[in-house]
């Protein structure tokens, strides 16, 4: 292979992580923004109806509302969890394990799990598809109800992405990466107590 071939690949690859560094932070600022955002105007909102209630009487859109934000923090955190590898997992099975077998079992979990999101993102269109077809509205807005479902086929979707992500990440790299951005727990513990360690001695 040609020097120039070589550096031509070495830019493509800093160009490639760059990119995804850049797409990471914004996906991870948008992902906690609406689940941030969903939670405090759900918490808001239950309490806003509460006392509507007790005085005068319930927020007519309450619950349906509430219903539309709990599916959005539902879906959206499906994805924020399968990034951050937040999902409940084996944990003391993988980190007996050597760290080839560990490795081996990640690859194999990731890839699983990303061909389940995307077959459940598909049948989660079609149902969304089906709600529109019928032109089904919410009780109290009158809002058409695909609305609400359509953020469900986006969260799988992105949930298998961030699996995919994790294949190639695992595919790539030496270390075992448990998610795209999160390494074997073992190996964060490790550098926690060095780190704890060097901070004690200074």
């Amino acid at each position: 292979m040609s020097k120039q071939k070589r550096g031509t690949e070495g830019k493509f690859i800093k160009v490639w992580k760059k990119a995804g560094s850049v797409a990471a932070v914004v996906v991870d600022r948008l992902e906690v923004t609406i689940i941030s955002l969903s939670t405090a105007l759900l918490a808001v909102l239950l309490i806003a109806n509460v006392v509507a209630r007790s005085f005068f009487r319930s927020i007519y859109f309450a619950e349906e509302a509430a219903q539309f934000l709990i599916i959005m923090v539902t879906f959206v955190g499906t994805s924020y969890a399968a990034r951050k590898a937040r999902h409940i997992r084996m944990g003391a099975i993988l980190e007996a394990m050597p760290p080839k077998l560990e490795k081996i079992f990640v690859i194999l979990m990731s890839s699983i799990s990303a061909l389940v999101m995307f077959i459940l993102a598909y049948h989660a269109y079609q149902y969304m598809d089906i709600v529109r077809f019928r032109g089904q509205t919410t009780p109290s807005l009158r809002a058409p109800y695909w609305t609400f479902l359509i953020i469900a086929p986006i969260g799988f979707f992105m949930a298998g992405f961030q699996y995919v992500r994790t294949l190639i990440k695992n595919i790539v790299e030496k270390d075992v990466w448990l998610s795209p951005e999160q390494q074997s727990e073992y190996e964060d513990e490790a550098v926690m107590i060095a780190q704890e360690t060097q901070k004690q001695e200074e």
